[in-house]
């Protein structure tokens, strides 16, 4: 059975490939923008269903059974989701209010079987305790570019990880997934993995 990942991102891939897990990748274009109202979780949960439904839609293989995963990830302050910065000031101001405060990181996951006779869709949230910065050190982490394709404006596992003091939770669900929590659903839908290289298609 293949696993296809509906994300274009490398640290979810790096998760995957670490872990062992035979998977081949597929890019979506999904809105990503926050409904009126919408609470974080609803948010994420529903943003990784619409990547695997989008997955689903344009990649299902007509012959080989096969699992979609779906994974967004949201940064969030007092109920306030933090995306990706836009500019420099975006990140200036998320980094700012990280600092030296707890944050939570939402992730959403979702696994589609092609068949679609069966999907799960769970959230995880692990607490952030980030440390306090100075000026400088926000000018000088902006300044590596980093920030800029991570929400919430850092990376945990890059240059952002000297400013996380303890987290409570799964690490990689800061960096986008959840891995103890899909390999639980993989083996609720009865997904066998060889370990071995895995195929990764743009």
């Amino acid at each position: 059975m293949k696993l296809i990942l509906a994300s274009a991102s490398p640290r979810r891939a790096e998760i995957l490939r670490n872990a062992g897990i035979q998977f081949e990748t597929r890019a979506t274009d999904v809105d990503e923008s926050v409904l009126a109202h919408e609470a974080p979780g609803d948010y994420v949960r529903r943003l990784a269903l619409a990547k695997a439904l989008s997955a689903a839609a344009k990649y299902l293989d007509p012959v080989d059974e096969t699992l979609i995963v779906g994974a967004d990830t949201a940064v969030v302050v007092n109920a306030d989701i933090l995306g990706k910065p836009v500019s420099q000031d975006d990140a200036r101001s998320m980094l700012r209010r990280l600092s030296g405060r707890v944050h939570e990181v939402h992730t959403g996951l979702a696994l589609l079987r092609s068949s679609g006779a069966e999907q799960r869709v769970v959230e995880d949230i692990t607490r952030v305790h980030f440390a306090p910065l100075t000026d400088r050190e926000i000018e000088d982490y902006i300044g590596t570019g980093e920030p800029f394709d991570k929400a919430g404006a850092y990376g945990i596992q890059g240059i952002g990880g000297r400013y996380v003091a303890r987290i409570e939770g799964c690490y990689f669900n800061v960096m986008g997934l959840p891995l103890a929590r899909l390999w639980s659903l993989l083996r609720e839908l009865a997904w066998e993995n060889s370990v071995g290289a895995q195929r990764v298609t743009k």
